[in-house]
């Protein structure tokens, strides 16, 4: 589905960005506001979610598509579950936890009430995601977490070329540790395609230490917003951004467990779009 556009005209010129999207749209104030807080919203190819950004005569306006639906919890795999523990390939476009959640929706689905998640992915981050079926596995698991005895695996599109075949960014996060490690699977002068194994787990850690050396995750709407975004990453709907693989030693059975979620289809075909393998 094609961007709207909307060229600013003399009269517009000096004006909210918020009032002349909902002179445009036909709507309120609020919905256009909403289009601006999702991070729908483009001027001259640069991601703009200041309602009060003042316009220029000639600027374009492009408003992206939105996301489709969230899957079904029906529509979240299930890698891996024993008596203690639950993986599923969580769909992008779901929060893990929360009102309408994965978790919650599971715990329905299955008729398991006390399931919990036992980490968690951003909504816009498909992959490997760990829930215990109670109390006490959770309780053993997250010493695990803390003990970097839980590996982690992410695959990411990034912007522009990285000349190292392999490397750690260990730059800190709010003051704490932060250690990621990079695989560089592919690149070319348009983008790059990354395998990377965390070793700590601070919020948005990837996406942080991504844009901190100047290769942002392609489709990220929150990082990195004042550079231009090209019409072809303007396709992506989300943050390529995937939790490809989750290995462990089960803390109740002694029993190595190792999962893989295969890359979604909106990331396969964003790896054909910046022709990277």
């Amino acid at each position: 589905m094609p961007s709207t556009q909307i060229r600013v005209t003399p009269n517009e010129s000096g004006r909210m960005v918020i009032d002349v999207l909902a002179i445009h749209r036909g709507s309120s104030r609020r919905k256009a506001k909403d289009l601006l807080d999702r991070r729908l919203v483009f001027i001259n190819g640069r991601r703009i979610w200041m309602a009060r950004h003042l316009l220029r005569t000639g600027d374009l306006i492009e408003i992206i598509p939105t996301s489709p639906a969230p899957p079904c919890p029906d529509a979240a795999v299930i890698l891996f579950q024993d008596s203690d523990y639950l993986i599923t390939d969580k769909p992008a476009g779901i929060v893990t936890n929360g009102p309408h959640s994965l978790e919650t929706r599971l715990q329905t689905a299955l008729n398991l009430p006390a399931l919990a998640a036992v980490h968690r992915l951003d909504r816009g981050t498909s992959g490997c995601l760990m829930f215990a079926k109670h109390a006490a596995a959770q309780q053993r698991i997250l010493p695990l977490f803390a003990e970097r005895k839980l590996k982690k695996t992410y695959q990411a599109m990034v912007v522009g070329t990285i000349q190292k075949p392999r490397f750690t960014i260990t730059k800190p996060i709010a003051r704490q540790s932060a250690i990621t490690d990079i695989h560089v699977v592919d690149t070319n002068r348009q983008a790059s395609h990354l395998r990377i194994t965390i070793q700590t787990g601070r919020t948005h850690q990837i996406r942080k230490h991504l844009t901190a050396i100047g290769h942002p995750i392609l489709g990220d709407p929150y990082y990195a917003t004042k550079r231009e975004i090209s019409p072809l990453e303007q396709r992506l709907q989300r943050p390529m951004l995937h939790a490809f693989q989750l290995s462990f030693t089960q803390p109740l059975s002694g029993a190595p467990i190792r999962c893989i979620a295969p890359l979604p289809a909106d990331f396969r075909k964003g790896l054909t779009w910046f022709h990277l393998r």
